[in-house]
Order: structure tokens, then C-alpha cells, then sequence
């Protein structure tokens, strides 16, 4: 593949000259950003997430953030989950749609105050979309992109680094759940969570000019934890069935088809714009949806298009995230299934950049 030519179009990260010393060996662009995808190799870096800890240059989260007296009303209009029981201090998986009912972001919402949130996106360009719902119904609100760059700490020894750098009672954080916490003399939001199933936090760095000296007092703090700089693992991602919006839905997705449709109370989540368009589908149910998919034989090359699924002659699906998983031995995919076929143990054919590969459908995602 040829190289990406940077440009300032192409914006580093307040991380980036840590990433670059800890030998960062592939990007990719994500929010017109540069996201890290490997280190060592995507293999060592998925045995080492899952062994000891990382820090994950997760800047490209681009934050969006809602102030002002009708910051919640706008929220709930972006969403089909029901956020009236959600306190300060909550973070909420939320699927944003648009009035078809179209998935257009799937982020994390993070709930600061009654009048302040900050939405913390996936790929794509939703500030643009907030700003336009804002302004067409009049809303008392300001919708900005402030400077903050989320830095994730995963795998099973990230309590411990964290506490050694921000105190032991980063340790009783409970999951989707956010404290503030010092830093240089500044209040940062730490969450527990992160993409990935390994455990960590995300830590909301409020301020670019931050950014490295934590980057550096976390590698300082864990040289003997085996600390290392790392990234999403594309193969523990899909073992765990974390979607990738752009990749796995896109705005031709309703969250039902995507297998989000525990996270729509359409019934109850007034105000949501595309509340009517999803009644429906609530209603009939989708006649797709994403399913986990173990592609049998050998090892896949990396999925950059839809690789078809079919029955016979038939055209009953896509996958549109696989790779090798070496815990599991065998191929592990994500892809969307025709109703007719998304059983369990319904046997099918992958035509991969290998040729036809037999598959099948799992029963549940691995991890």
C-alpha cells in the first residue's frame, strides 16, 4: 500500500511524539487524525494487551461537547436510549440516528453536569450534525469541539499503573462510570472504560499542553508492569464484538440491525428525531443483523471491502471485519446476516481474497 502523505489537514495528536518514540509501525486516519493500529505486530500486540498494560493514543475520540440550559434536550434528541435516569458521573453507550433512524455515530456519552456533556465520537463527522439540530430548533445551547484528547490505559494491570500515578481511588471506579482526578495541578475525568475487553480506563485530558508529560509519567510509572504504548487490536476487538462504525454499520444501519437495540427505549425516549422511523422497526424487527462468523480453513488477509456471504448461489450477507485469532485458532469475523440464515450453526461460504472459505455462524462473540 502507499504511503498516506501528512499535512496539517491531517492533525497529530497531543500523544504523537510519544507514539512515534515508542516505534509506532502502522496508522490509520480516523476524525481527519492519525490513529495508531500497530507496534511490535498486530499478534504481539494482541498477546501483550491481554498479558499486561498499554497506553492507547486514542485522541481521534474527538470530543463533542453541549453547554448550556438545553444541553440535555438536545442530547435525547440525538438518541433512542432514554436518558432521564442517567446522573452526573454516568457514561452511556449511546447510538446517534438520524431521522431515517440510520445509525450516524455509536459513542459514549459522557454526562458532566445537568447543562454540560461531552459526546465522545466514533468516525465520523457529528459535531457538523449536532451544530445543524441545535441551530434548526432553536436550542439555548453552545456545540463545540473543546481540547480534549482521551488516552487509554487497557489490559489487566492498569489498576495498577493508575493508581500509581493518580491514587488508589482511581481503583474503585465502577465500569461506565467517571471521576476527576489531578494532574499538574489540573481536575481530568478518568472513566472506566475503553475499546476493548481487557479493562482500563479512558482518561479525558483537558489541554494539549498535558498531553505528553502524562503520556511520560505513565511509561515512567510502568516500566516494571511491561508497560508499552498500543492501540485497538483489530483481532481482540472482534473476538469481543466491539463494532466499528465505518466498518461493521454505517448510516444504512439501524442500531436494531447492528444488535444495539438494547440500547433504544423508543418508546420512552421522547424527543428523539428519528423516534418515528425506529417505532417501526422496533415493531417489524430488522430483516438483517450483525452476527459473529467463524471462517474456517486458513488464516484471512486484512478485510479493506465487504467480502460477500453466501448460501449456494446466494447472497445472504457480508462480513465486514475478520482475522486470524491465534487464542482461538481458527478466523474470527463480524458480519451482517440475512434473518434467513443468522441461526446458529448455519453453515455458509466467505468468498475472501483467498478464494470461497466454508463459515459458519457462532453463537455468541468470543470474549
Amino acid at each position: 500500500m502507499a504511503l498516506i502523505s501528512l499535512s496539517r489537514r491531517l492533525r497529530r495528536t497531543p500523544f504523537s511524539d510519544g507514539v512515534e518514540a515508542a516505534g509506532v509501525r502502522g496508522y490509520t486516519v480516523y476524525n481527519r487524525m492519525l490513529l495508531p493500529t500497530m507496534f511490535r505486530s498486530v499478534e504481539e500486540d494482541y498477546r501483550h494487551l491481554k498479558e499486561a498494560v498499554q497506553i492507547w493514543d486514542v485522541a481521534v475520540e474527538r470530543q463533542v461537547e453541549l453547554r448550556g440550559p438545553d444541553a440535555g434536550r438536545l442530547m435525547q434528541m440525538l438518541t433512542p436510549r432514554d436518558l432521564r435516569s442517567m446522573l452526573p458521573g454516568q457514561c452511556y453507550y449511546v447510538p446517534i440516528v438520524d431521522e431515517t433512524g440510520g445509525m450516524l455515530n455509536d459513542p459514549v456519552a459522557v454526562k458532566l453536569a445537568e447543562d454540560r456533556w461531552w459526546i465522545s465520537i466514533a468516525d465520523s463527522d457529528l459535531l457538523l450534525w449536532v451544530k445543524g439540530v441545535a441551530y434548526g430548533y432553536r436550542l439555548d445551547v453552545l456545540v463545540t469541539e473543546p481540547d480534549v484528547s482521551p488516552l487509554a490505559i487497557q489490559g489487566p494491570k492498569s489498576d495498577e499503573l493508575m493508581s500509581r500515578v493518580f491514587g488508589d481511588r482511581v481503583r474503585d471506579l465502577r465500569f461506565f462510570r467517571f471521576g476527576w482526578f489531578e494532574f499538574m495541578g489540573r481536575d481530568l475525568v478518568i472513566a472506566r472504560s475503553g475499546y476493548s475487553k481487557q479493562g482500563g480506563f479512558e482518561i479525558y485530558v483537558e489541554g494539549s499542553d498535558i498531553g505528553m508529560p502524562l503520556w511520560n509519567a505513565l511509561m515512567e510509572a510502568g516500566k516494571d508492569l511491561d508497560v508499552h504504548a498500543g492501540c485497538p487490536n483489530l483481532i481482540e476487538r472482534i473476538e469481543g464484538g466491539l463494532l466499528s462504525y465505518g466498518n461493521d454499520m454505517t448510516e444504512d444501519n439501524t442500531p436494531h440491525e447492528c444488535g444495539l437495540g438494547r440500547f433504544c427505549n423508543t418508546n420512552t425516549a421522547i424527543g428523539c428525531v428519528g423516534r418515528d422511523a425506529l417505532l417501526r422497526v422496533a415493531v417489524e424487527g430488522p430483516v438483517k443483523q450483525i452476527r459473529p462468523i467463524e471462517i474456517h480453513g486458513s488464516a484471512v488477509p486484512p478485510c479493506d471491502r465487504l467480502w460477500p456471504v453466501m448460501d449456494g448461489d446466494i447472497h445472504v450477507g457480508n462480513v465486514s471485519s475478520a482475522a486470524w485469532s491465534p487464542d482461538y485458532n481458527t478466523n474470527v469475523a463480524i458480519g451482517m446476516v440475512r434473518m434467513t440464515h443468522w441461526n446458529t450453526g448455519t453453515e455458509l461460504d466467505v468468498i475472501t481474497p483467498n478464494g470461497v472459505q466454508p463459515a459458519t455462524v457462532h453463537e455468541a462473540f468470543w470474549t
